[in-house]
This record gives C-alpha cells, structure tokens and sequence, in this order.
C-alpha cells in the first residue's frame, strides 16, 4: 500500500461510488478497484459494504478514513516543509475557503501575493466552513477563509473584511429601487439560497426567523453565480453578501438590508498550536499586513 492508494481510497469514500471516484481520479475502475483491495489486505479488514447502487462505508472503513487524512496531511505538510527548506521562495500553501469569497477576495489576495512570492503554490479547497474547519483540524488545510470565527481557544484568526448583507430581487421586482429594505418586506417571496449544511445558509436562515419568518425555499444550489442568475430570470430573492458575484450581468439588483446585524465578518484562520509551513506563515504575515 502506498500513500497514493490512501489518497484515492478518501476520494472512494466521500464519493461512495467506484464510477465516479474513478472518473475524479481519472484512471480506470480496475485500476482503482487494485488500489482498493491494496488497503483491506493492509488493513486486513473490508472497509465498504457492497450495494447495488454503490458502495458503503462501514464502521472499519469510517476508522482508516480518518487515520488516511491525517496521514495524508502529515506527508503533504513534510512535503511542503522539505520543498520549503530546500528553495525558502517556493512551497505549497494548503488553502480551504468559502464558496461565497472564491469570485472576490480569494483571487484578489491570490493576485497580489503572487507579485511578491510567484513561485510558491497553492492548493485550493473550495468548501462549506465545517469543512474547512475539519481540515483545519486534520491538517488536510493549513490556512482558511471562513465566515464564521472558529473557537477562539483552538484557532487564530484575522479579520479580512465585514461584508454588508443584500436582499438581491429580480430587475423589475417594487423593491429594487429601494435604499434600504428590512427583510420582512420580503417574507411572502419564493426565495433561492445555498444548500443546509453550507455556512451562508445558516447565516440567511437565521436573519429570516429573526425576521420573523420562515423562508420558502424555491430553488437551492451549491454555486453563487447560480442563485444570482436566478434570481435575475425572476424565479425568486436571495440573500447574500454585496459582490458576492462579481462581473454579474444577470440583472439581479442587490438591496442593502436594514439593520445593524446585516454584516458578515470573513476572516483568515489558522490551527494554534501547530507549526504553518513556511509558505503558508508567509501567505499569513502576507495577508495580515494587505488588510
């Protein structure tokens, strides 16, 4: 067994699928089928059940895939280090972010690090914040971009930038001319949001039930620019963040909301207690001296 086939058995995991973990891979469902049987003989266990419409993860497969990713992170983050060590200008940063700053401030702090560092790497994990927070922990990421401030005892944090919550409307919708609007105006309307489990929705849900209100959900996507072109062909509103869509020609109209907790604060996180590698400490002392 080689560290390739732990990398691909996590991918078989979270897939559950040998078609569509092969096609990830891009190899062929043999090939990854070898690879599979590699780590049971290792293990001297089966790690998936059988079932017609895929595969399972059992409880010992739920065992080596948690031991995979922290072994997978510990040969990335030595990888990293050596590279490091051996050229102090070059690297990998391990980089997890939410899907709502990937079109804005992800490639605008990309952009500007790269004139100042263009031969470090980064590998990049677009990602709900437990997500990011899981791989924070495993250390699969090193560094993360969420909206949600993780426990302040377990991780480090700077604030990036507090983004001014929208109701975005259809182009012809009565409230898109307005300055301001409490989002209570809007609780009769079909609305379009992330998908539960993503970090956003939470925070959309929350600002309606203190709305008083419940949301009817109409259409749920995992992609931003989708909920933007949505909303613009008049299916529904949306809740999200100013610019979260950048270069949009939908004609979704963005209207601030009223209130004083309409506000998202996005901020760079990082595991305490556990060493960055070089690349990704100076991404960070980068990051925190640009904002």
């Amino acid at each position: 067994m080689h560290v390739e086939d732990l990398r691909w058995f996590v991918v078989l995991a979270d897939t559950e699928h040998l078609t569509d973990a092969a096609a990830i891979l891009g190899t062929s469902q043999p090939t990854l089928s070898r690879s599979l049987a590699r780590v049971e003989t290792a293990f001297g266990a089966r790690l998936f059940e059988r079932e017609h419409r895929g595969l399972q993860l059992n409880p010992n497969g739920r065992l080596v895939l948690e031991a995979a990713r922290v072994s997978i992170a510990a040969v990335d983050a030595a990888s990293s280090r050596i590279e490091a060590l051996q050229d102090p200008d070059a690297g990998t940063v391990r980089l997890a972010f939410l899907h709502s700053v990937a079109t804005g401030l992800v490639p605008d702090l990309l952009k500007s690090f790269r004139t100042t560092a263009p031969r470090i790497r980064f590998a990049l994990r677009e990602e709900p914040s437990h997500d990011i927070v899981r791989d924070l922990e495993s250390g699969e990421a090193e560094l993360g971009i969420t909206g949600s401030r993780p426990d302040a005892a377990t991780f480090g944090w700077h604030l990036l930038e507090r983004q001014r919550l929208c109701l975005y409307v259809p182009p012809d919708h009565p409230l898109a001319g307005r300055k301001r609007v409490r989002l209570a105006e809007a609780a009769a309307e079909p609305f379009i949001g992330l998908r539960p489990g993503f970090g956003f929705r939470g925070v959309s849900d929350e600002l309606c039930r203190a709305a008083g209100f419940a949301p009817a959900i109409a259409f749920e996507s995992t992609d931003l620019s989708t909920i933007d072109r949505l909303v613009g062909a008049g299916l529904g509103v949306a809740v999200l963040p100013a610019g979260a869509v950048r270069g949009s020609d939908s004609g979704a109209t963005p209207v601030p909301l009223a209130g004083v907790r309409a506000r998202r604060d996005i901020g760079l996180t990082w595991r305490l207690g556990r060493e960055l590698s070089p690349a990704a400490a100076r991404f960070r002392d980068f990051v925190a001296q640009q904002t």
